[in-house]
């Protein structure tokens, strides 16, 4: 079968499993058989696929119409102009995310803030972690998560992005006691400790799904996607409850707390953070969308 054939046929095939973006997805898979880019799918439309390339395509596309993500597919996506390796041990990176990492950069670029300290908790492939060292070339990231999967997938995003030697990892559930774990870190206690605080800002993208809403979900995000990396409880909030009340007692007098949240959730969080931040304020999307929530330690 010739690339132009495949294409069409692959095209067809998504589109009648009601795959939104039939044709992207198919030239996707069709440039991830091949190993070539997207040019070559119209440069090279009358190029004769081998038995092996089409059985792997005819194979990938039986995956995808049964509801398994694009990204765990081909095993990668765009995050901030850089590219990540995702798997099903980590939530795959989300455009919206790029919001909380832009705020992070513009507090830090209108504060002149430098050889900033940053928590990450609740890292997964360690998107915000990793571009945030990517882009703060004198910044150290500490990138939090309760799994040791996750954690792996980091560390290899880390080195791929040649920020290894700026990006520390630990272990441990936010929701058991934040600042105990940073008490306890070995990685942590080899660097200098203020008395009055460890880190410049803390962020995170922590799960916000209620429990009792993850069934209703799109089944690439239910039946695919780590739970543990969606369920944040009754209402959503538990996460954002944790870190707040813990990150006090961890964050530098004065320093950014950053959270990413659910489309109805910002008033919400804002609430949360009232009691022990102050100058909080929301950060819509480029949808229009709340989706940063963000504030300073009294």
């Amino acid at each position: 079968m010739i690339l132009k054939d495949a294409l069409l046929n692959g095209t067809k095939i998504l589109k009648s499993a009601d795959i939104d973006t039939p044709v992207l997805e198919a030239g996707v898979l069709l440039c991830h058989v091949l190993n070539v880019d997207r040019s070559f799918l119209y440069s090279h439309d009358d190029y004769n696929m081998t038995d092996e390339e089409q059985e792997k395509f005819v194979s990938l596309l039986e995956e995808r119409i049964k509801g398994k993500p694009l990204q765990y597919i081909t095993g990668h996506q765009e995050f901030m102009s850089l590219d990540f390796i995702v798997t099903p041990d980590v939530l795959i990176p989300r455009q919206d995310t790029e919001t909380l990492v832009e705020t992070v950069l513009r507090h830090i670029k209108d504060t002149g803030l430098k050889n900033a300290r940053i928590l990450d908790i609740g890292t997964g492939s360690g998107c915000i972690a990793v571009s945030l060292a990517y882009f703060l070339k004198d910044s150290g990231v500490f990138a939090l998560d309760i799994s040791e999967g996750a954690l792996q997938i980091a560390g290899t995003n880390a080195k791929r992005c040649g920020v290894e030697d700026r990006v520390f990892f630990l272990k441990g559930d936010a929701l058991g006691g934040l600042a105990d774990i940073i008490a306890q870190s070995l990685v942590i206690k080899e660097f200098e400790r203020g008395d009055e605080g460890i880190f410049d800002i803390i962020v995170s993208n922590p799960p916000y799904i209620p429990k009792e809403e993850i069934k209703t979900l799109h089944r690439q995000v239910k039946d695919f996607e780590p739970r543990t990396a969606l369920d944040g409880g009754e209402d959503g909030l538990d996460f954002y409850r944790a870190i707040t009340c813990e990150a006090q007692k961890i964050l530098k007098p004065g320093s950014l707390l950053a959270f990413e949240v659910g489309y109805d959730q910002a008033e919400k969080v804002f609430g949360i953070m009232e009691k022990n931040f102050c100058g909080i304020e929301v950060v819509k999307d480029l949808t229009g969308i709340d989706r940063v929530v963000m504030g300073y330690r009294k």
